[in-house]
């Protein structure tokens, strides 16, 4: 069976199971949703779910957060095409989850409300933080926003057969992929404005145990094919990869070594660096993971929720591995390209294969596609559901509530504008994700982190951590780092100049890294202490307050 034709092989069969299960899927998550709506009655329960969840199911609800289509689909992918580093996303993701542990989960909950401008506006002036963190915190979703749905677009082309020169209901390939993102644009709207947190969480819930199944499944299969070696396995990827050994050694996307250009292998592993920084430090700079934090009742309790996201998500990245490279020796990197030139079909290729092998030919095959795509469909819906709510909560309690009507609007106008503000967010990210499907979904989140971890991460640590930071310096921090690492993207190969870029026929970069990291993160750093240091305003009584309160969680709700 050619795993590029996907749904051609069962034909209507997997098409008809496909859309079933998609339509099983959706309608049960809206009716988690509208069961939700009907809980939700204060500004807390549509920020913070009330406050109600406990550990365990907090733990599950940020891995459901966390391990996105760009887990699934776009690192699977990534390790199918280019092997060892592609691995490195794996090991980046998961290491930083470390780093958001120990610097910000406990500090943060105990010392805000709703949004990570809560901490950052405590001891300064309200306005201009709050401003600068809601520009900060929509900028961070759109672009993590972008993955999902650029992974959506993949996977349901996948799902229908649909690639270049091939039609669907009256579409071609590109027309199909633009109206899925249509599509799952509306559901996340859907999902924030009816459900609130109560309903996004418990999709999540349900998303993270999908997927934890699917990818134990599909991980299962592959060793069980290769008699549980994993030298077998190794040794078939690298050559069904077309790339021989070179596919099991670093240096194949990130420092390669170009003889007869020293400039140019500077770069490239300047660039490997970059990423590493990106994704170490962006997670605990990542809005719609910082908010998850709120949603627990205690300290404790929320030390045991990131207890239980490490447990969830390290198993989970462990596993890509095994989808990676089961889909570099049983599908091949030619066929992946074939259907998708950035690999983010690689994993339900894999399904395909996997069923077709061990459930009875074609049919086998379509089934298992369609169950692990409809899985990865889910988890694209609750990722985007879950940025769609912390973007249009900072626009609602930070900048509505807090700039505009300095504290005086009431609970009802503020939920009202958080729905508002959800269908505007949804709006922007359907636009800006149709101009960038030639993109791998992982490598995009990695720029999600770049920019997290420039605007939003030196302003949270300064603010926990420096008795004299002051208003000066949070938004010279939050404002440098941001447009920082945005100019640099958009003066980067990844926007223009390169054959996958989002532009590729026009040239405008002049920036030589695809991850701006490693200048935008220290570049962010400085700016929030030049900022404070050229500054007079001090307040140590402020500080010492939030100092308690951070520690012990003393007056924080």
């Amino acid at each position: 069976m050619n795993p590029i034709l996907a749904a051609d092989a069962g034909g209507g069969t997997a098409r008809n199971l496909t859309i079933t299960l998609f339509l099983v899927f959706v309608a049960v998550t809206l009716a988690i949703t509208v069961w939700a709506s009907r809980q939700t009655k204060t500004a807390t329960d549509f920020y913070a779910g009330g406050r109600s969840f406990s550990g365990f199911q907090n733990g599950m609800a940020i891995g459901g957060d966390y391990m996105s289509a760009a887990s699934f689909l776009g690192i699977a992918g990534i390790i199918a095409l280019y092997g060892y580093d592609g691995f490195l996303y794996s090991i980046g993701f998961l290491v930083a989850w470390l780093v958001a542990l120990l610097l910000v989960a406990e500090l943060l909950r105990n010392s805000g409300r709703y949004t990570m401008a809560d901490v950052l506006a405590f001891r300064m002036r309200q306005r201009p933080v709050r401003t600068a963190a809601a520009v900060s915190t929509i900028t961070v979703s759109i672009f993590y926003l972008l993955a999902q749905m650029v992974g959506a677009g993949a996977l349901v082309a996948l799902l229908l057969g649909i690639k270049p020169g091939t039609t669907f209901l009256g579409m071609d390939a590109d027309t199909a992929k633009v109206a899925t993102i249509i599509m799952v644009g509306a559901l996340m709207i859907i999902y924030v404005t009816v459900g609130g947190m109560k309903g996004t969480t418990y999709v999540q819930i349900v998303k993270a145990f999908l997927l934890m199944g699917g990818a134990t499944v599909m991980t299962v299969l592959v060793l069980a094919k290769f008699n549980f070696n994993l030298s077998e396995l190794l040794g078939q990827a690298a050559e069904s990869s077309g790339k021989g050994a070179a596919f099991l050694e670093p240096g194949l996307r990130y420092g390669v070594e170009t003889a007869g250009d020293p400039l140019k292998t500077f770069y490239s592993k300047m660039d490997l660096l970059s990423l590493g920084i990106a994704l170490v430090l962006g997670t605990a700079g990542l809005p719609h993971i910082l908010i998850r934090f709120y949603t627990v009742p205690t300290a404790k309790t929320a030390r045991k929720s990131v207890l239980w996201a490490i447990g969830i998500i390290g198993t989970f990245y462990l596993l890509t591995l095994a989808l990676g490279f089961g889909a570099a020796a049983l599908v091949g990197g030619q066929a992946i390209t074939e259907q998708d030139k950035a690999g983010n079909t690689a994993a339900p290729q894999l399904a395909e294969a996997l069923g077709a092998d061990f459930f009875g030919g074609d049919l086998g095959g379509a089934t298992l596609l369609a169950i692990i795509a409809a899985v990865a469909f889910a988890t694209i819906l609750a990722v985007v559901a879950g940025l769609t709510l912390a973007s249009s909560s900072s626009i609602a309690h930070d900048f509505y509530a807090n700039v505009i009507k300095r504290g005086q609007a009431s609970e009802r106008q503020e939920v009202q504008v958080a729905r508002i503000s959800a269908l505007v967010i949804g709006a922007v990210a359907i636009a800006l994700s149709i101009y960038a499907q030639n993109l791998n979904v992982a490598f995009l989140v990695a720029l999600a982190f770049a920019v997290a971890a420039s605007g939003n991460l030196p302003a949270i640590l300064y603010s926990l951590f420096w008795k004299r930071f002051n208003t000066s310096g949070a938004v010279w921090a939050i404002y440098g780092g941001l447009l920082s690492a945005v100019l640099l993207v958009f003066f980067s190969p990844v926007v223009s100049g390169a054959p996958t870029a989002m532009f590729p026929d026009h040239d405008w970069h002049w920036f030589p890294l695809s991850n701006p990291g490693i200048i935008s993160i220290p570049f962010g750093f400085l700016c929030g202490w030049i900022g404070t240091v050229i500054s007079k305003e001090r307040d140590e009584d402020k500080y010492a307050e939030l100092e308690v309160r951070s520690l012990t969680g003393a007056g924080a709700h």
